[in-house]
């Protein structure tokens, strides 16, 4: 049925490539509408020959979301078809380009804050929804469109739920852009995700924007894990001594390492930079002011920072160290009723060895595995040793 309502002029050995970010290619097609007039749209296919299950999928999800995306800040999907024996998603062309073909020096800050705005107004519509992106970086919003507003694309991995645990992968294979990625979506944070992640790597986006260079540098993917987790990084405002200091407060608070001290909404963050907005367009300098006044959440979100542990997490990592600096290898019990937050104890740990370049791996105790051998010590050594066979 797709395909008999998408009429598109596309082959995969002829046709114009618009631009590719590494796992997608972008090219033009266009399709007849109820009266027979032609109407262009984007047609994206994974950039590998023979593309993963995964990447497939990732497609597949974006056409699924279709009803739940507004074309007003969303490319829209309209339908998924297969052309040459390839996998082909079909979404709104809005006239438009990837933010990330504008970058690469500084940004007038004019331009940047009113970008700025309609990027943060368009998030946080997508939020409105109900739905957390999860991979917001400039090849996944779409600039200078024929109507003069943004639009957000690049649904793949985006999440239906409130808040959910990314599992600590190896990096490698961990779903996302490492470069744009929030600290508890690397899975070593012992936090979840929720739409404050987005905010994370709204903040890493327009610090590109604005100095011409990511928050970060990194030759590794755990390495990116580390700059995100342990890393603080330049205020903007170092970059340029014109910036006034309260653009680069905004971005620093995005780009907050605990999602608790970062701005709670899109709106809230949109408000502040529209104020911004404002008084540089009236009269080039903005003004110091209180930054979050109208960050009022729009659900109720449970902090997840764990009280009262200090003590045990201190006892835990002063054993590392000692096993790091002798050899001698140490067992430590930690016991409590069920539900007490033994789990969560231990978890913390994460975060604290990525920067001492440990290893983390776990197994639980599952009272319906009572009747498998050593399945616990299986389930941890399995977590251990599959990410280091993936390694070369």
């Amino acid at each position: 049925m797709v395909q008999q309502l998408l009429n598109v002029a596309y082959s995969h050995g002829s046709s114009q490539v618009l631009w590719a970010d590494g796992e997608r290619v972008f090219s033009r097609g266009w399709r007849l509408d109820d009266n027979g007039n032609r109407l262009a749209v984007l047609l994206v296919a994974p950039a590998a020959d023979q593309p993963s299950r995964s990447r497939l999928d990732r497609l597949t999800h974006e056409y699924e979301l279709k009803d739940e995306l507004d074309s007003a800040w969303a490319a829209r999907p309209l339908g998924l078809i297969r052309d040459a024996g390839r996998t082909v998603l079909v979404i709104d062309d809005p006239g438009g380009v990837p933010l990330d073909h504008l970058l690469g020096a500084p940004m007038d800050v004019g331009r940047f804050l009113r970008l700025a705005v309609a990027i943060t107004s368009a998030l946080g519509k997508l939020h409105q929804r109900g739905l957390i992106h999860k991979d917001i970086k400039p090849a996944n919003i779409m600039v200078d469109c024929a109507d003069g507003e943004v639009r957000l694309t690049g649904f793949g991995i985006a999440s239906r739920l409130s808040r959910e645990r990314q599992a600590p992968e190896p990096p490698e294979t961990i779903a996302g852009t490492l470069a744009y990625m929030a600290p508890e979506q690397t899975g070593r944070m012992n936090r979840s995700v929720d739409t404050r992640s987005d905010l994370y790597a709204l903040g890493v986006t327009l610090y590109q924007m604005l100095t011409g260079v990511l928050p970060f540098t990194a030759a590794a993917p755990m390495e990116w894990v580390h700059c995100h987790i342990a890393r603080s990084p330049a205020p903007p405002s170092e970059w340029s001594t014109n910036l006034p200091g309260i653009v680069s407060a905004i971005i620093m608070t995005l780009l907050a390492k605990t999602a608790e001290e970062r701005y709670q909404t899109a709106a809230g963050a949109e408000s502040d930079l529209r104020r911004c907005l404002a008084e540089w367009e009236g009269r080039r300098d903005i003004n110091e002011f209180p930054l979050g006044e109208h960050d009022t959440p729009d659900r109720l979100l449970i902090p997840e920072k764990l009280y009262g542990r200090t003590a045990e997490i201190d006892t835990l990592l002063a054993s590392f160290h000692r096993i790091a600096a002798g050899g001698r290898p140490e067992l430590m019990l930690v016991s409590g009723y069920s539900g007490v937050g033994k789990s969560t104890v231990v978890n913390e740990l994460q975060k604290r060895l990525v920067s001492l370049r440990g290893l983390f791996a776990s197994g639980k105790f599952d009272q319906y595995k009572r009747d498998i051998p050593y399945a616990t010590l299986a389930q941890a050594f399995q977590s251990l040793i599959r990410p280091l066979l993936s390694k070369t």
